[in-house]
C-alpha cells in the first residue's frame, strides 16, 4: 500500500530543503553531497527533489544538463505549515492547548517563567 501523501514536510524532505536553504539553489549533486552526517542514496534524493517539486516547496530550472532546484517556500513559512497541521491534527486548531502541552512538558527557569508572563500580560 502507498504511503497517504502529506502535505507538509517529513524529516528527509526537512533535511533537502534545509541544505535548498542554506545553498540558495543547487543541483542534485550538489545537495547529495551536503548529506555527510546520514547520507542518502543519490536516487534518493532525487526522488525527494521530485517529491517536493510536486508539493510546491521547491521548482527547477535546467542548466546543461542538470536541474538546478531552488525553495519557492521560506523556512519560517514551511514551519508555519508545520505547526498548522500539528494544531489541526492533534490539538483541534487549538493553539491554546499546544501550548499548554509544551509547557506541561517542560521544566523552566526562574528566568524562562518571568519571560512568559511578560508575554502573557502584554509587558513585552
Amino acid at each position: 500500500m502507498a504511503r497517504r501523501a502529506t502535505p507538509t514536510l517529513t524529516e528527509a524532505e526537512y533535511r533537502l530543503m534545509d541544505i535548498l536553504w542554506q545553498l540558495g539553489r543547487g543541483t542534485v549533486a550538489d545537495v547529495h553531497a551536503r548529506l555527510e552526517d546520514r547520507p542518502l542514496a543519490y536516487t534518493t534524493v532525487l526522488s525527494t527533489l521530485t517529491i517536493l517539486e510536486r508539493k510546491g516547496y521547491v521548482r527547477h530550472s535546467v542548466r546543461g544538463k542538470a536541474n538546478v532546484y531552488e525553495p519557492r517556500v521560506a523556512r519560517e513559512d514551511a514551519r508555519r505549515s508545520v505547526i498548522e497541521n500539528v494544531l489541526t491534527t492533534f490539538f483541534e486548531g487549538s493553539p491554546r492547548a499546544l501550548m499548554l502541552n509544551l509547557l506541561e512538558s517542560e521544566r523552566l527557569t526562574p528566568e524562562e517563567e518571568q519571560r512568559l508572563r511578560s508575554l502573557l500580560e502584554g509587558q513585552d
